[in-house]
């Protein structure tokens, strides 16, 4: 009798890999942060830990994990990838100004499948909006948001202008 190959068409044709260590630590990593991290930032959360992982290692390590599914590659406002291994369905607004890309917890709009469908005769397998616009902290007329290398919420506090400083000094 002939084995059956139960797996689906895309893990078909996604050649298996075998576990490492490194990846394994990345992606324990990536599921502890709701940043959405660069891949330097992932690095630089490791790198203490494990001293010999470079910046290339994580490179591919992530390229693996978004090919196997397990981690997604997001769309920023600054171009550069953004990881994100949160896999339930929902959004993402991203910061133009300092950065921060922020889950968004929201319906898919009515109809937008069946119109993708109809107008284009296209099917949609999976459905991410990314809105794009300023935070609420970026927002606050007065204030210079510094960006800094991990671009978390934490590094949301407005630094004084010299204007500012001068009075509060």
């Amino acid at each position: 009798m002939t084995p059956v190959n139960l797996a689906s068409p895309d893990r078909a044709r996604t050649p298996r890999r075998h576990r490492s260590r490194q990846r394994d630590r990345i992606l324990a990593w990536l599921q502890s942060t709701d940043s959405h991290p660069t891949a330097a930032q992932v690095h630089a959360g490791l790198v203490l830990d494990m001293p010999a992982l470079s910046l290339g290692t994580v490179y591919r390590n992530l390229d693996i994990l978004v090919a196997e599914g397990m981690v997604d590659e997001v769309a920023c406002a600054g171009g550069v990838a953004r990881y994100d291994a949160n896999l339930d369905a929902h959004h993402h607004f991203n910061c133009e100004r300092c950065g921060e890309i922020v889950d968004v917890d929201i319906p898919m709009p009515r109809g937008l499948s069946k119109g993708l469908e109809g107008r284009h005769g296209l099917r949609a397998r999976r459905v991410s909006i990314s809105f794009f616009g300023l935070c609420g902290q970026c927002e606050v007329p007065g204030t210079r948001i510094q960006r800094s290398s991990t671009m978390q919420r934490s590094n949301h506090e407005p630094t004084r202008s010299r204007e500012q400083e001068g009075r509060h000094g």
